[in-house]
């Protein structure tokens, strides 16, 4: 098939994609307030997961399909992208992002100590099945934790004391499935479309992995972040990417490797894991105070720039 059709799915596919972000973000805020979850745990957990589905089940596919050197490259891109461009445009778009959570350093803490983890578990060029073991166990504990900081939290439960629950329809729920569907449908086909025509106009697949296959998992998280910032929901857009970001780390990268052997690309270790520290660390310097404004927005956006150039040898 050639690159016409491929440029028709792509354009069916990132529409999909942005409707069903837009109606899963409403949905699933419901869900958690209706839980007595405050915005912000709704954001870190489950938020963060549902958008982080299309990079977890591209890299079991991708490990199934014996190109497992994507796995990395999909997550380090995709943190890169989460923290450098997603963050990046919601802070430009909502003028200033701040958060009220009072466990916001502690989540800080996790996502650096998740980085950190995975850095220090490639430096033999080696992702193995053990250290899957504790990237899932790991992953475990964060989200227990944040679950149980709902209860305890003071700010938390002043906030929640104000919410008044809803009961959730049988339809509500069908309308909530039906976008988590179109959310996975849409970035798969998203994705497959750009690794087509990247391999139709011969684009290294270790590029592919970092940037297209990347960014398209990292759609989900763009529109739904975008969607947050728009309707004034900061605690959303900000506790989205930093739970998808320790998720990607913690789970996409430990659930694969229990499948089959990760492949590590020399390159992966040279620029794109040095890369995602540096995001990472930016990152935590911008959000301990709790908010982050348009001007560091456009930082980070530079940054991303910086970092698609740099891969291309545009710099």
């Amino acid at each position: 098939m050639g690159p016409i059709f491929w440029i028709i799915v792509f354009i069916i596919s990132l529409f999909a994609l942005i409707k069903s972000s837009d109606i899963f973000t409403e949905k699933a805020e419901k869900i958690g307030l209706s839980l007595g979850m405050p915005s912000f745990v709704v954001g870190v957990t489950i938020v963060a997961i549902g958008t982080s589905l299309p990079e977890l089940v591209s890299s079991i596919f991708a490990v199934i399909g014996g190109s497992s050197e994507i796995v990395l490259g999909n997550v380090l891109g995709s943190n890169i992208a989460n923290i450098f461009l997603v963050l990046g445009i919601a802070a430009i778009i909502g003028k200033k992002l701040k958060i009220s959570s009072g466990g916001i350093h502690i989540d800080l803490l996790f996502l650096i100590g998740s980085a950190f983890f995975l850095f220090l578990s490639l430096l033999d060029g080696v992702f193995s099945i053990g250290e899957g073991i504790l990237s899932l166990l790991l992953g475990t504990i964060y989200i227990i934790y944040i679950t149980k900081l709902s209860k305890k939290n003071q700010e938390i439960k002043k906030e929640m004391s104000d919410i008044k629950k809803e009961k959730l329809s049988f339809g509500f729920w069908i309308i909530f499935i039906l976008s988590l569907v179109l959310i996975f449908f849409g970035a798969k086909y998203t994705i497959e479309s750009v690794i087509q025509l990247s391999s139709i106009f011969n684009i290294a697949k270790e590029l592919i992995a970092i940037t297209a296959v990347a960014l398209g998992t990292s759609l989900p998280e763009l529109m739904v972040t975008i969607s947050a910032a728009r309707k004034g929901k900061p605690e959303i857009a900000i506790g989205n990417v930093l739970g998808s970001n320790i998720f990607n780390t913690l789970f996409v990268m430990g659930i694969p490797a229990l499948i089959g052997s990760l492949t590590i690309s020399p390159i992966m270790l040279s620029f794109g894991l040095p890369t995602m520290l540096v995001a990472t660390l930016l990152y935590f310097f911008i959000i301990k105070d709790r908010d982050m404004t348009s001007w560091e927005g456009w930082l980070l956006l530079v940054f991303y720039i910086f970092f698609i150039g740099r891969l291309f040898n545009l710099f």
